[in-house]
């Protein structure tokens, strides 16, 4: 009787044991999916299949992507939201992550504070500030004074509605209260090829699109909107060099996942993309799309959502731009 007692209080154990083994496997314990909430090909997509590679090395479980697209990234974002947090769903996200909740008339299935855990910003690219070698102002204050004494005749050109070159561009406008036209674009390159023409002698754009016609005299970069100078770049000044401090501006892909997701979880991810950043391979293939590393903590990743949501967000509101 007693050894049948025995067996009924081992079983009764192991059951109550059960789901504490299961809540203490190690992370992680199966495929892990990583939502990039735009088309294959894109900068995001790219590095989001570097960090997923990196981390099935090192983790022993695949990260495998999967692109998303719509909506202009609300739709893989809202998506992730909605996924439970347990670590194995992953959202890559870009700058359109912070700035979309304003930018949208009708609002975005999710709130970027609220509704997500920040892990680390994995990566950062500048933009920069660019005009035909024919304007005839050679800085920033020279630009500033021309368009003054000009109103209306002059124009800018911006890759995209509501990204940071475009906002870049309307914060200029606002704070030095310029009468300069914006024309947009479907894309860097467009927007570039304007500017080296004439059309728009001025352009705002992410810099790894516009940094070889830099370099060959095609453009003549005014500044870069970063708080640190760019190697590739070394004479060109940054915002704050150039007298415009508070403007610097950059394209993100940084990696976030769903509130509630257990914290152990997030400082893991953290800290195995901080090793992986690091690594020469790595760091060369986020040169050759533009982009710095940075893997910062989640703390620091949290408190720029937060500080770029609210600068970005008075600039859309400022300006009048929205997305119906």
């Amino acid at each position: 009787m007693r050894a049948i007692i025995r067996l009924i209080a081992g079983a009764a154990a192991l059951l109550l044991a059960g789901p504490c083994l299961a809540q203490t496997s190690p992370y992680p314990s199966h495929p892990v999916r990583m939502i990039v909430p735009f088309a294959a090909g894109g900068p995001t997509d790219v590095i989001a299949r570097v960090v997923a590679q990196k981390l099935t090395e090192a983790l022993g479980q695949q990260f495998y992507v999967e692109d998303m697209p719509g909506a202009g990234g609300n739709t893989g974002t809202a998506a992730a939201a909605k996924a439970a947090p347990d670590g194995y769903t992953v959202l890559v996200v870009s700058t359109g992550f912070i700035v979309n909740p304003s930018l949208y008339a009708k609002g975005v299935p999710y709130d970027p504070v609220k509704d997500f855990a920040p892990v680390t910003l994995v990566a950062a690219s500048p933009n920069v500030l660019t005009v035909n070698p024919g304007v005839p102002a050679k800085n920033v204050q020279e630009l500033i004074a021309l368009v003054r004494a000009n109103p209306g005749k002059y124009s800018f050109a911006q890759p995209a509605t509501g990204s940071t070159p475009h906002l870049n561009g309307e914060l200029f406008k606002l704070q030095f209260g310029l009468d300069l036209i914006t024309v947009p674009f479907n894309g860097a390159a467009p927007a570039i090829t304007s500017t080296i023409g004439g059309h728009t002698p001025i352009a705002f754009t992410a810099l790894p699109p516009a940094i070889t016609n830099i370099k060959d005299g095609k453009l003549r970069a005014l500044a870069v909107l970063s708080t640190k100078r760019v190697p590739a770049l070394p004479d060109v000044p940054t915002a704050a060099e150039a007298g415009i401090p508070g403007h610097e501006g950059d394209t993100l892909t940084g990696i976030v996942v769903p509130t509630g997701t257990p914290k152990e979880i997030v400082d893991r991810l953290n800290a195995e993309i901080k090793k992986m950043v690091a690594l020469p391979d790595v760091k060369e293939k986020l040169e050759t799309l533009g982009f710095g590393p940075v893997a910062d903590s989640p703390n620091e990743f949290g408190e720029r959502i937060r500080t770029e949501t609210a600068k970005w967000a008075k600039v859309i509101n400022d300006a009048k731009i929205k997305i119906e």
